[in-house]
């Protein structure tokens, strides 16, 4: 019997020889030949992913070889800065750990109208510091009911409203030159349902019938909806939508979004086409957009199944063929232990921190820092070559998305504590200053989740003298904890809550418009104005951007709990053994001290790299309410 690598051997005698036939003369050339080299390299993980998925069928020798014609496709047509581009990140694999990598997040047509208009904000986005500027997808989509462009009718084209496909990749060389990596989605789970190969299916094209699950009566429907959950129960009750023809088509989120079957072979090879398609934009990074709902399997969740992880491993491994610069960036809004599963270099080499994220809300609302510490000592640290991408917010809602398990441990009931937190956030608990908006708000289970700006969150748009203290505190911890940090642009300079969404039928039912505001000139122009929220919030992130930079205690992910003795105090260290950083952050509205015994093992006197004060900690060391201090131990006095 033939194992696993004799197998991969000769499959790969056999495309080579394929695909070199049918390439003929192109076969022999010098793309052909780095092209070679590194499918001769990667092509056995390749195989064994998809071997694992679609290795019974009888065509898959077929299918791999349309496959690899598909990425030597992608590999001829990718421009020569790229792949230039691509040998330098092969050479330089730590490129995006830097403690220069900071991170932007926008729609094109709020924050700047349209793709030129990207263009133009390019000197802001350099003035800010961003080496990573993520674009909500800008591909064509419904006009009306398009889930924030994460229902895409063209992969190939960009929707009319912000421009041509040639304005993206305009815009991807500009953001290249300004030393900014451009980050896109690869929404690879669904389609629109006016999306071609939909439309095909519907009208029974045998090429298209099958990439998507399409059932003539309620018979599987029924059967897969015992085991799989309701996303979005007030859009449409179960996984499922009924078409005017009676069929039934799975829809995880929303009826208008389809999606695909990837037990079908043919889904992945035209997926494939589709990322290399995106890649040779420009993109540098794609969001692996609902990474947890890719694969089903009846009588499952039909999330974080095994097989997920192997499409993802395959198409990381096609990457490594025919764009070998690009980096996936995991989307798994799940429980902690299962984001995990998603992280290597194999795989997602970034992944959002949604723990980090809800806990940071968390821990702002009750002032206690336990989950929080928790987290940053326990479930941190990741591979090596992977990284985090930490964030105060997105453009999704915020769920609560901590491990009820670690909860327990302080004795927190998980579910009464969300209600708590739900409560809280929408202004429903005495004292709060939040001024958030439910989202997908059901009182029979309790389940809620919250939409709002940073601002209104921490009560800026209630006039909170202390609201500017907190969004500051919130990005000192996404910035100082490693990986790359993400601002939500907007929250640098206090935008709040837009509630105009309601005006417009195709968003008012959705609350998460709310905080995707439009951008407001009035607040840019404050920005140097020290006399403003605006102003101060803008100020004092610069001030930490530029500390982060030029400290290289804050490159890559390595981080060490620091306990301060204070329950409303956060620690780490930054930086170990070489460049110690100290962080300290007080999550209360009042003054709170850490005692002496803390910084026994420390120098007497600690500066502050954010404001240069010098901090001697003998007899303890006291923070103002919702202050953050970075304390340079390698550079201190000495004992």
């Amino acid at each position: 019997m033939l194992t696993l690598d004799n197998q991969s051997r000769l499959a790969l005698t056999h495309v080579r020889s394929a695909l070199s036939r049918r390439l003929g003369a192109a076969a022999r050339g010098r793309a052909w030949e780095a092209f070679a080299a590194r499918l001769d390299q990667h092509f056995p993980r390749l195989f064994a992913e998809l071997a694992g998925l679609y290795g019974q069928r009888p065509d898959f020798v077929p299918f791999l070889d349309e496959l690899l014609f598909t990425a030597w496709q992608g590999w001829q047509s990718r421009p020569v800065d790229l792949r230039a581009q691509d040998a330098q990140r092969e050479a330089d694999t730590d490129w995006f750990q830097r403690e220069t990598m900071l991170g932007g997040v926008c729609y094109v047509d709020l924050f700047c109208g349209n793709l030129r208009g990207v263009i133009d904000q390019i000197p802001y986005f350099q003035e800010l510091g961003l080496t990573y500027l993520h674009l909500m997808p800008p591909f064509k989509c419904p006009p009306d009911h398009n889930d924030g462009g994460y229902a895409v009718s063209s992969y190939r084209e960009v929707n009319p409203a912000l421009g041509t496909i040639e304005d993206l990749r305009a815009l991807a060389v500009a953001l290249r030159k300004a030393g900014i990596s451009l980050v896109l989605d690869f929404i690879f789970n669904h389609t629109a349902d006016d999306h071609e190969w939909a439309q095909a299916a519907v009208k029974g094209d045998p090429a298209r019938r099958d990439f998507y699950y399409l059932f003539d009566d309620r018979s599987q429907p029924d059967a897969y909806e015992k085991t799989v959950r309701e996303i979005f129960p007030d859009e449409h009750p179960g996984a499922f939508s009924q078409l005017p023809d009676g069929r039934w088509v799975w829809t995880t989120f929303h009826s208008y979004q389809w999606d695909l079957n990837y037990g079908n072979p043919a889904v992945f090879t035209a997926m494939a086409g589709e990322m290399l398609a995106i890649a040779n934009l420009g993109a540098d990074i794609l969001r692996m957009d609902a990474v947890a709902f890719i694969w089903k399997r009846l009588g499952t969740s039909c999330e974080n199944l095994p097989e997920a992880h192997a499409l993802i491993r395959a198409f990381n491994a096609l990457c490594r063929i025919a764009a070998p610069g690009l980096l996936f960036k995991s989307e798994a809004i799940v429980h902690p232990d299962d984001v995990m599963k998603y992280i290597s270099p194999q795989e997602c080499q970034l992944s959002y921190n949604p723990l980090q994220m809800a806990l940071l809300w968390n821990t702002l609302a009750t002032r206690e820092v336990n989950l929080l510490q928790q987290a940053l000592q326990e479930r941190h640290t990741l591979p090596a070559g992977t990284a985090w991408v930490n964030y105060v917010r997105s453009h999704d809602d915020i769920g609560w998305t901590f491990a009820d398990e670690d909860a327990i441990r302080f004795g927190i009931n998980g579910f009464d504590h969300r209600q708590f937190l739900n409560r809280f956030y929408v202004n429903r608990f005495p004292g709060s200053f939040a001024r958030g908006v439910p989202f997908q708000d059901n009182p029979v289970t309790g389940d809620c989740r919250i939409s709002g700006t940073c601002a209104s969150l921490v009560g800026l748009e209630q006039g909170d003298p202390l609201a500017v203290q907190r969004v500051l505190l919130l990005h000192s911890v996404a910035l100082s904890t490693g990986g790359i940090p993400l601002i939500y642009l907007g929250d640098e300079v206090g935008t709040p809550n837009d509630h105009r969404y309601l005006d417009d039928p195709a968003q008012a039912g959705d609350s998460r418009w709310v905080h995707r505001p439009r951008r407001v000139p009035a607040l840019y122009a404050q920005r140097e104005d020290a006399g403003t929220p605006a102003g101060r919030i803008h100020q004092g992130l610069r001030r930490m951007i530029e500390v982060r930079r030029s400290h290289a205690a804050f490159a890559g992910n390595a981080l060490t709990g620091f306990g301060s003795g204070n329950a409303s105090v956060l620690g780490y260290l930054r930086g170990l053994p070489d460049r110690p950083v100290l962080v300290l952050a007080n999550f209360s509205e009042h003054p709170q001290h850490c005692d002496a015994a803390v910084f026994s093992a420390l120098p007497p006197v600690l500066p502050d790299l954010l404001q240069g004060a010098p901090h001697p900690v003998r007899g303890g060391l006291t923070l103002k309410p919702y202050e953050v201090l970075w304390l340079d131990v390698a550079g201190a006095a000495g004992g």
